[in-house]
């Protein structure tokens, strides 16, 4: 079977999401947040970032896009159900941390911008 060649406009995607996770964990790192998890997959869905502060536990979506608006409004309710189903189950894996109120938070990044974190951007039935 012969492969395809990788789109490069989807390489390209994927490379400045990566960039962004990555600015993204040490932008938090320097607020104060402790990186639980990024990148963290399961068969339900896959959380970008899981951080955590005080008593808090962020499963954090990071969107990428020409600019702020246009990043904030690129999740939809499918993805939010997504996310809030594989925060469920990595809490079924990490028990340590099932005490912490679990919040659903937004990084969007724009070029030449800082990283906006949009803290509590949805709610999830917990």
């Amino acid at each position: 079977m012969k492969r395809r060649a990788a789109d490069p406009a989807r390489l390209r995607a994927r490379r400045r999401g990566r960039a962004a996770e990555t600015l993204c964990r040490w932008h938090l790192r320097l607020r104060g947040w402790r990186i639980v998890a990024a990148g963290w997959r399961s068969p339900v869905g896959e959380i970008d970032i899981l951080a955590r502060r005080r008593g808090v536990l962020a499963a954090i979506e990071v969107k990428s896009r020409a600019n702020l608006a246009a990043a904030s409004e690129a999740i939809l309710p499918r993805q939010q159900r997504r996310i809030a189903r594989a925060a469920e189950a990595f809490l079924m894996t990490h028990p340590e941390l099932t005490a912490l109120a679990l919040r659903f938070d937004v990084m969007v990044v724009a070029p030449r911008r800082l990283p906006r974190h949009l803290a509590g951007a949805w709610l999830s039935e917990r």
